[in-house]
């Protein structure tokens, strides 16, 4: 039977990883994450291995009663040309939180959320890549950085948004320790969103997925998992995966859409216990913007925006947004109450899910990983949100989200990258990164009651 969950065994203690492909001192604490993959070709084999047998990949049930180790081999495949190894670096720092207790490491948990740009979007909207040289859009190239990128990670649990070549990612992934779920969006779309965790830390209780379509809002789907530590069966989670529609103009899908999750992830939490929730994605709304205040505060009056508007994802040019200093303009604001006739009665149902309230309203209480630890003035905005994780011609700002209730909270979370260096690379993909959006990392920490 092939082994479908081989994991790394957690280091006893701190250590800092390294993209340069070793592991030091001083993980625990604020240090640059390097993501340089210049590193040999076969990577020193130096971890161990608890390998179990399961019956697949797909299924939630924990069938493993036997279990060896054994040396751990890179799964990803060898660099055939010395022009495919990036050599230059760029550094993400680990902020740690200010109010993150002494907690022991089976009482935390590192999830990352990823668009990592599906590769027929790459192909189909080549305008958005104009400055990227053609290499660094191929899929091969990319799946490599992202992949690596991943491991020397070692998250316990992925989010990933635009995947259109699933299989490709599981089978290095699985190799890495990694179980996984994948839903596809409808229509005739190939890409949609995947998860994946770490086999020897979570198994599955339960598996959600949602189709928008069936609820008239376009064919974007999300993803709901109920997740169980291994190691202490009273610690269960919710993870929800979602990539909202992107069109600016329809708000009030965008809106009926998080709702939607919102309400479904409230009622699986209820279901196990009121259990914690985190919320990852690309939601396609910047952090000024009507819907993430909705997210935040859990209720939004349309008649007071103009639906257009509600993701504020118009006039972010590069070269707009470098001239303003990534300040929102107000001049939508002020005129949006004037828009109120804009609504159609079904663009209200949609949005509030009921067809005689102007309030769009979710059960949660939700806070933002980033926005709750705080970071560098040249990396944040003013509500404390990264100023940029995504970066192409036509875009340059903050979309990608980790969201998460009570009963958990970050730890620390691996901050995004200052503006001017985003800029140096004249645009995502480039030789050192795989998407033309960030991966958002946070380690959360399950509190004392939680």
């Amino acid at each position: 039977m092939r082994c479908l969950a081989c994991s790394w065994s957690r280091p006893s203690g701190s250590s800092r990883i390294s993209f340069a492909g070793h592991l030091s001192s001083g993980f625990h604490h604020r240090a640059p994450l390097l993501l340089s993959l210049s590193f040999p070709s076969s990577c020193d084999a130096s971890l161990l291995v608890s390998c179990s047998s399961t019956s697949g990949p797909s299924d939630p049930k924990d069938s493993s009663n036997r279990s060896y180790s054994r040396k751990w081999h890179n799964p990803l495949p060898r660099r055939r040309h010395a022009d495919q190894m990036p050599t230059s670096r760029i550094a993400r720092d680990w902020i740690d939180s200010d109010t993150s207790p002494v907690s022991q490491d089976s009482d935390r948990f590192t999830v990352v959320s990823y668009n990592i740009l599906g590769d027929r979007n790459s192909s189909y909207h080549k305008d958005l890549y104009s400055n990227v040289s053609f290499p660094y859009l191929k899929w091969g190239y990319r799946k490599r950085l992202i992949c690596e990128e991943l491991i020397r990670l070692r998250p316990d649990i992925i989010c990933m948004q635009e995947v259109d070549k699933y299989f490709d990612l599981f089978s290095i992934m699985e190799k890495a320790g990694y179980s996984g779920s994948y839903k596809r969006r409808t229509g005739d779309n190939i890409d949609g969103c995947a998860m994946f965790w770490k086999t020897d830390r979570f198994r599955v209780l339960e598996r959600e997925n949602i189709e928008f379509s069936q609820f008239g809002m376009r064919d974007n789907v999300a993803q709901l998992s109920v997740l169980e530590l291994r190691k202490s069966k009273s610690r269960k989670l919710l993870v929800g995966n979602i990539h909202v529609l992107y069109n600016p103009s329809r708000g009030d899908v965008k809106l009926g859409q998080i709702r939607s999750l919102c309400s479904k992830a409230h009622i699986l939490s209820k279901k196990w216990g009121d259990i914690p929730i985190v919320l990852g994605g690309d939601y396609n709304s910047l952090p000024q913007s009507p819907l993430y205040n909705f997210l935040a505060s859990a209720e939004l009056n349309i008649m007071k925006h103009d639906k257009r508007e509600l993701s504020g994802q118009r006039n972010r040019l590069p070269n707009q947004v470098l001239e303003t200093g990534s300040k929102p303009s107000n001049t939508v604001t002020s005129i949006s109450r004037y828009f109120n006739s804009s609504w159609t009665n079904e663009e209200i149902r949609l949005a509030t899910g009921q067809e005689n309230s102007y309030w769009a309203v979710h059960p949660l209480k939700l806070h933002s990983s980033y926005a709750s630890v705080k970071g560098s003035i040249n990396t944040r905005d003013s509500v404390g949100e990264p100023l940029a994780t995504s970066y192409h011609s036509k875009f340059l700002g903050t979309v990608d989200y980790l969201w998460y209730s009570d009963g958990i909270a970050p730890a620390r979370v691996l901050d995004t990258l200052p503006i001017d260096v985003l800029c140096k690379t004249r645009g995502l993909p480039c030789q050192e990164l795989g998407s033309d959006h960030l991966a958002l990392v946070s380690e959360f920490f399950f509190e004392p009651n939680g």
